[in-house]
C-alpha cells in the first residue's frame, strides 16, 4: 500500500501553505491509525481527538478514504484499509 508520504497533492492553484497545512494534517492522522491499528473513530470522535472542527474532520477522513489510507463502516466510522 502506497502512504500518504508517497503522494503528491498536486493543485497548482492551491494556496503552497494550506496545501503544506493539508499535508500535515493528513500524515497526522494517517500516522495515528498506523500506531493504533484497531483505531475506529466516528467524524466526531476523530475531531475531539485531533481538535478539529467537524467540517475539517470529515474533508480530511474522506480525502484518507479516498487514497485507501482509511475506509468507512456502514455505521460511519473510520478505520485503517487493511487490504492491498
Amino acid at each position: 500500500m502506497t502512504t500518504l508520504a508517497e503522494v503528491e497533492l498536486t493543485n497548482p492553484d492551491a494556496d503552497l501553505r494550506m496545501t503544506e497545512s493539508l499535508r500535515e494534517l493528513l500524515l497526522r492522522i494517517e500516522g495515528e491509525y498506523r500506531e493504533m491499528p484497531g483505531l475506529n473513530l466516528t467524524v466526531f470522535q476523530a475531531g475531539r481527538l485531533w481538535g478539529l472542527n467537524s467540517t475539517t474532520c470529515a474533508f480530511a477522513l474522506t480525502a484518507l478514504v479516498e487514497r485507501r489510507v482509511l475506509r468507512q463502516t456502514a455505521s460511519g466510522t473510520y478505520l485503517r484499509e487493511t487490504s492491498a
